[in-house]
């Protein structure tokens, strides 16, 4: 188990069974919880539970019981949880604060819902997050317009109070708040063009400086708006941008609770759509990537990296630099089916600079500042005519950054067994690597 095929080394994977959205991401007692939507009975989406997993560093995960099933109000569709230090549920026992999850009860989505709107419920673990109990007064925020759901909870510090941003339909969001995630008020409307359902909200310092704050509010596909926040409404002021332009990017969420000390904001994603014949498992997640909020060429921009853990996995490196880079003549950078890519090219004259990885084609369009990954593309241009590129190759996924991760691209595909090199080439003129480091990386399981 875990080395079939088409099984990825380091991007997680549900055992057996089908994967979606990641949900209820929080960090306590030294683990990361990755829950994610989950049919413990079939590689086909249905019977949605809450699947579970931890870590303790973002890269070797452990999959352990499913955490919340279906019942009487519906299967159990996405949400969030966090880590109620307060204890303003009345959950909590002892010294330990409860970790809360609120989720969507999906009615009709089942027989034993037959008749039931979707609606949006806690659960809550006071052990840490091991086991799981409902709560009994089950749904926490009654239907409001047709399949309304994957709440998304926050802690809003300087109000003391819970914000939940959920998905009502089209491109319609709205906020709540509560005292106590039990009783809600609906005080703010959101519309995000072109997107929809599972959204993330929360603060993020503008160029690392804590003092000056914009809040983040994005849906599935990546569409975010930036803007201000106080408590009760979201006002935007920029957006919508684009967080990812790759096809294979969806329904991305953020970890809750990490703690001030790290300071980072961790996402993971869903690679909605990718393809594993003959496997007892499908679909599979992003590598978790750090965000940040940089000033950059075209304005404030959400950026992702891959989060510095995945160093771990790095074995036989290989570092080149100052490498002359001939039209029509490919360097062969190496071969294999587990990479970390680092590389920092100049231009030069060349028209363009093209990546051959295992058969896939990352290409850098220096005449029209474009860069594609695969059949997408998205406007970029190389700070001070230097390419920056950070990729990651594991077997069945091909994941781009360029810069600070300005732009970014997610790919699955099915390997072909015969295409295993890479290998970087220019077109119409010279091209110079100043500096290349390959590293190979060891299995994550």
């Amino acid at each position: 188990m875990y080395d079939e095929l088409l099984r990825p080394q380091f991007h997680f994977t549900a055992r057996a069974g089908w994967l979606n959205d990641p949900n209820g991401l929080v960090f306590f007692g030294g683990w990361y919880h990755l829950f994610f939507q989950h049919n413990p009975f079939d590689t086909k989406w249905g019977n949605m539970t809450w699947g579970h997993a931890v870590s303790g560093d973002l890269v070797h995960w452990r999959q352990v019981e499913n955490a919340i099933h279906p019942d009487r109000l519906g299967t159990i569709f996405s949400g969030s949880a966090a880590v109620d230090w307060r204890n303003t549920t009345g959950f909590g026992e002892g010294a330990v604060p409860p970790i809360v999850a609120m989720y969507t009860s999906a009615g009709g989505t089942s027989p034993e819902s037959a008749g039931q709107p979707f609606t949006q419920s806690l659960a809550f673990s006071s052990d840490g997050g091991e086991t799981w109990e409902k709560f009994a007064g089950n749904p926490v925020l009654g239907h409001i317009v047709e399949s309304n759901r994957d709440p998304r909870i926050v802690w809003h510090e300087p109000t003391d109070s819970w914000v939940t941003a959920l998905y009502l339909d089209k491109n319609d969001y709205a906020l709540f708040t509560s005292p106590n995630l039990k009783d809600w008020t609906r005080t703010c409307d959101v519309a995000i063009p072109d997107t929809s359902e599972c959204p993330d909200f929360f603060p993020l310092a503008v160029d690392g400086d804590p003092a000056h704050l914009k809040w983040v509010f994005w849906g599935a596909n990546g569409c975010y708006l930036l803007g201000s926040f106080d408590g009760k409404a979201f006002t935007p002021e920029e957006g919508p941008y684009r967080l990812d332009s790759g096809a294979n990017f969806y329904a991305a969420q953020t970890w809750s609770d990490i703690p001030a000390a790290d300071g980072r904001r961790i996402q993971i994603a869903w690679m909605r759509g990718g393809e594993y014949p003959g496997m007892p498992f499908n679909q599979q997640m992003s590598f978790p990537c750090a965000l940040s909020l940089r000033t950059t060429r075209a304005g404030l921009r959400l950026c992702q990296m891959p989060v510095r853990e995945i160093e771990g996995l790095r074995e036989n490196s290989v570092i080149r630099a100052d490498v002359a880079l001939l039209p029509g003549r490919p360097v062969d950078t190496s071969a294999g089916e587990l990479l970390d890519i680092e590389a920092e090219i100049e231009p030069g004259h060349a028209k363009a600079i093209e990546w051959c990885i295992r058969g896939s084609i990352v290409r850098y369009d220096a005449e029209k500042r474009v860069l594609s990954c695969g059949d997408r593309e998205t406007g970029y241009e190389a700070p001070s005519g230097l390419l920056r590129l950070r990729i990651l190759l594991d077997r069945t996924s091909l994941e781009v950054f360029s810069g600070h991760g300005e732009a970014a691209f997610h790919l699955c595909f099915v390997p072909d067994p015969a295409k295993t090199r890479v290998e970087l080439i220019a077109h119409g003129g010279e091209a110079r690597i100043r500096s290349l480091a390959v590293h190979r990386l060891r299995s994550a399981w």
